[in-house]
């Protein structure tokens, strides 16, 4: 069988999964591992990352490929069998959004990212007929863009309202496993399926050189993880907002999730009060907590046309998706939610070029202007929206003081700004463009 054929047959395996999956809303489905064969794990490989950082064995995915047919049919046999042995993650820690505190991230064994991939694909196919709309963190088609844009349409239909900002505190290191699994008995009791993913959340986390033992969370950096996270807040969020929630509001009222940063709306005042405390409820009986000072009430609705109101009624700005949202004018001089970059993700990006350009002050000028302008232009992918164009002008002028600073200490004599702006003028710095246009400027 050729390979264009195999990867015909999964997709259409995939299709049946699907089907099967929305035929039955509400039951599990118990024979789902015989999906997975070789041309299945040599998809799941193809799709897996092969420039990511090595797991405990230290072995990197151009090893593993060295002999991939004989490695996967030997992953394959342990994984049915059920000698499959998960083996630990290698703990790293990146920086938070504020720059200053940072967070655990796991990383797999290349061979371990494979067979997450595969069960992955099986998974998504099943839950992708379950997920709402509401719903867009870390899935296929959607991305976070979706979610503001979804946002921004809804909230331009109510002329806003009382904005819940939810900050669901330490989400994928307290994930509670029992809930987990209780769970994915709804729709998933495969055996061999469910015997990996119970090795996947028991399996230990080396940092140090000392192998720690978790009986809750899932590691950031896991490929099976953001899945795992995603039904784990389907059925504590989504479902529970739009089946026992919705229903019970006096006015309208709408949710968006991106991963576990979850924004509701609700036009009464006394609904975001009664939802706020429910919401505190159904977050901790699932062994979750919210955060204390970044889970809030904003009031969000829009201005009148004429005149001020008064101070305490004056709508208030909330963060969702890395941008603060408030109302200001368009060019036509209506009234629209508009958007800028947040605070602490600009503070982080500035902190970032800084370290940068002080570490790499004595390269070439050229080389600097090529990697800052790469910098510069990946801001832009993500933050390169309507309304958003002064945030981004301000990034570049920051940007290029702070290399100014420091290409002005590579020597004791120092260096003007006309003298930087002659070194630099044959690789200036570039003008990072509007990419997403889905507000109204």
């Amino acid at each position: 069988m050729s390979r264009t054929l195999d990867l015909g047959s999964i997709s259409t395996r995939l299709r049946r999964i699907a089907e099967k999956a929305r035929t039955v809303p509400g039951r599990a489905l118990v024979s789902l591992h015989h999906y997975i064969d070789r041309y299945w794990l040599e998809e799941a490989h193809g799709r897996t990352r092969k420039d990511g950082a090595v797991g405990v064995d230290g072995q990197t995915a151009a090893e593993y490929e060295q002999e991939l047919g004989e490695n996967l049919v030997s992953l394959l046999e342990r994984f049915k069998s059920g000698r499959y042995r998960a083996p630990a993650v290698r703990r790293a820690w990146i920086p938070k959004g504020d720059g200053e505190k940072k967070r655990p991230i796991g990383i797999p064994t290349y061979e371990d990212k494979v067979l997450q991939r595969a069960v992955t694909m099986v998974l998504e196919a099943i839950y992708e007929q379950d997920f709402l709309d509401c719903s867009y963190g870390y899935r296929r088609g959607r991305s976070v863009h979706g979610a503001l844009k979804s946002l921004w349409d809804q909230l331009m239909e109510l002329h806003g309202g009382f904005v819940l900002e939810v900050d669901i505190q330490n989400f994928f290191e307290e994930l509670d496993h029992g809930h987990l699994r209780a769970f994915l008995d709804r729709r998933v009791r495969d055996g061999v399926i469910r015997r990996a993913i119970d090795k996947w959340l028991k399996a230990g986390v080396m940092e140090e050189g000392q192998l720690l033992r978790r009986t809750e969370g899932t590691p950031q950096g896991g490929v099976i993880s953001p899945l795992l996270a995603n039904i784990y807040l389907h059925y504590v969020v989504d479902e529970w907002f739009e089946t026992e929630v919705r229903p019970r509001l006096r006015g309208r009222g709408f949710l968006v999730r991106y991963a576990d940063d979850v924004v509701i709306v609700v036009e009464q005042e006394e609904d975001s009060r009664r939802v706020l405390e429910a919401l505190k409820k159904r977050i901790a009986r699932f062994g979750l907590r919210v955060h204390p000072d970044k889970t809030r009430v904003v009031r969000f609705h829009r201005p009148p046309y004429r005149g001020k109101p008064p101070r305490e009624r004056r709508p208030g700005s909330f963060d969702f998706g890395g941008f603060t949202h408030y109302w200001g004018r368009s060019r036509k001089g209506n009234w629209t939610v508009r958007v800028r970059t947040a605070k602490d993700r600009m503070r982080r990006v500035l902190k970032r070029c800084a370290q940068w350009c002080r570490k790499h002050r004595h390269e070439p000028v050229w080389w600097q202007s090529q990697k800052l302008n790469q910098a510069l232009r990946g801001h832009a992918a993500h933050y390169g929206v309507t309304t958003n164009s002064a945030s981004l002008g301000q990034l570049r002028y920051l940007v290029e003081r702070i290399w100014h600073q420091w290409l002005a200490r590579r020597s004791q004599k120092g260096m003007s700004w006309a003298r930087f702006k002659k070194v630099t003028s044959r690789c200036p710095l570039i003008r990072p463009r509007i990419v997403h246009q889905y507000a109204v400027e």
